[in-house]
């Protein structure tokens, strides 16, 4: 599941991309740039590639932003061996987990600080993905554990079968 949102800078936007796999709510992949093209997506999609193993016809799901419609995205899916997905018009409950964590994100981070630069706003938000949210923050839908720990005990369950 993905969507991308922006954060103020003092010198500009920067547009985040996230891949966020739906089994354990960790987010897999990301990308941080000060544009939101399509590069910026598959960007966040090689990441998630690099980061764990995408099983073939794994569908990606999004909203219907021109990014995720384009045709440079349905030709990359494809030769991938993955499948798009988009929710309906103007209804947000079909990307609620992507909405949820950008919620998350946005609520309990960056409308509380202040970037003086694209970079420090793009190291800051990196390092909350990593350490806060994939490796420290509980949820509740997967059992009051951390996306990471979810994550691994899927993988060890799958080794073990």
């Amino acid at each position: 599941m993905v969507d991308m949102p922006y954060v103020r800078t003092w010198t500009g936007w920067v547009y985040l991309a996230t891949v966020i796999d739906v089994y354990s709510k960790m987010v897999v992949g990301y990308a941080m740039a000060d544009h939101m093209r399509t590069g910026l997506v598959i960007d966040a999609l090689d990441m998630a590639r690099r980061n764990i193993d995408l099983v073939e016809g794994c569908i990606f799901h999004s909203d219907r932003g021109s990014q995720y419609t384009s045709t440079d995205l349905a030709v990359y899916l494809e030769s991938r061996d993955m499948r798009g997905s988009m929710g309906r018009t103007g209804v947000c409950w079909d990307n609620a987990m992507a909405e949820s964590f950008f919620a998350s994100l946005k609520n309990e981070f960056v409308h509380r600080t202040a970037f003086p630069t694209r970079r420090k706003a793009i190291d800051a938000i990196a390092h909350r993905i990593e350490i806060r949210y994939n490796r420290k923050r509980l949820h509740s839908g997967i059992g009051y554990r951390t996306p990471f720990e979810a994550h691994n005990a899927y993988v060890a369950r799958d080794e073990e079968a």
